[in-house]
């Protein structure tokens, strides 16, 4: 939790106010209810204010992790493509190029707890009990050897962690110490030639836009499950070519966890080639899924056109505890166009 001016926290406190007289003196909305409030402020202080009874383990928070965190943040903090490193770091604070993760870099304890209680899991904030976030908190302070296996995190234990970074947060004093004012400020032509010396580092965050390669066919073959469990091939309609194109720009929620076409191969997800008709949880050389998805796929779960849109629909509908944390798509187009693409390019090898 970082350390904010007094004068944003008297504004803050005055917004809340106006809101509350806004509904009397404009004729604009309404006054929070008492519940609303307490649903609302949910916010942790680094002195322990805010939290909650519970408590939970390193321990029990290892097998939390595995199941719900370690998907994107891996096995031991490491982090998996470009998902954020949790631990590690120590000492690097000093280097030209820091690795800022919670046992390096973050000042309090609260800001763990309230993080992973306000925000995780990725596409599932707010489904962890109280427990469970103890739990979990105190796993990663073990991840960051800052203590043992047999912690037990709750509201009094909280008070003696001590996080390395603590001393080095200080308020923002820049008000009085900048130098610059309004009389040495340039905002037009202030030089007549620039000159490009030096360029941050790329870091492509931006998934590249899938490259197309349609089948123009009039048909196509699909699959869908057979009475006896094997796959049969159907002659189905092939998608349209537009619906595809569409499906493309969709797939760019999805390109940061999975792949597909030629070449394609897993990462943090199975590579969705030869999608359809695959039965759930059964990619070959992926071994990351969850116990409730291998778990469907032995119940018969195949993916076709159905269960896949109403996969992506609302993932933890079909499958209550998914590794996938994308929260679902909403738009039926959207889910039409995905799925059409999907079938098109799945076909990569």
């Amino acid at each position: 939790m970082l350390k904010f001016p007094k004068a944003f926290v008297i504004a803050a406190a005055s917004l809340l106010l106006a809101g509350a007289a806004s509904a009397e003196t404009y004729g604009l909305g309404r006054p929070a209810t008492a519940d609303e409030v307490v649903a609302w402020d949910i916010d942790v202080r680094p002195d322990g204010v805010g939290l909650p009874e519970g408590s939970g383990s390193a321990l029990d928070g290892e097998a939390i992790y595995t199941e719900r965190c370690a998907m994107c943040h891996g096995d031991f903090g490491e982090g998996i493509g470009r998902w954020p490193v949790l631990a590690g770091g120590q000492g690097t604070l000093v280097r030209a190029r820091p690795v800022k993760t919670i046992g390096s870099y973050w000042p309090y304890l609260s800001t763990v707890w309230d993080y992973v209680h306000r925000a995780m899991p990725f596409g599932d904030a707010q489904s962890l009990e109280t427990d469970e976030v103890y739990a979990l908190t105190a796993y990663i302070l073990y991840l960051n050897d800052l203590v043992d296996d047999g912690f037990v995190l709750d509201r009094e234990t909280f008070k003696t962690v001590k996080m390395p970074n603590a001393e080095g947060f200080f308020p923002d004093d820049r008000a009085k110490t900048e130098t610059w004012t309004a009389d040495n400020i340039c905002m037009a032509d202030c030089k007549s030639d620039v000159e490009i010396t030096a360029r941050a580092q790329v870091v492509d965050v931006t998934p590249e836009d899938p490259t197309s390669k349609h089948r123009t066919a009039e048909t196509t073959e699909n699959t869908q499950p057979g009475t006896d469990g094997t796959v049969q091939l159907s002659s189905v309609a092939a998608p349209d070519p537009a619906l595809i194109d569409e499906g493309a720009k969709v797939f760019r929620k999805c390109a940061a966890c999975h792949a597909v076409g030629d070449g394609a191969k897993h990462k943090l997800g199975p590579h969705l080639n030869g999608v359809f008709g695959r039965t759930a949880g059964s990619a070959d050389g992926f071994a990351k899924y969850s116990k409730d998805m291998v778990a469907a796929g032995q119940d018969g779960l195949v993916w076709d056109q159905d269960s896949l849109t109403t996969f992506l629909k609302n993932p933890k509908g079909l499958i209550k505890r998914t590794k996938m944390a994308f929260g679902g798509l909403k738009k039926d187009e959207d889910l039409a166009a995905l799925t059409a693409y999907l079938q098109a390019e799945g076909k990569g090898q």
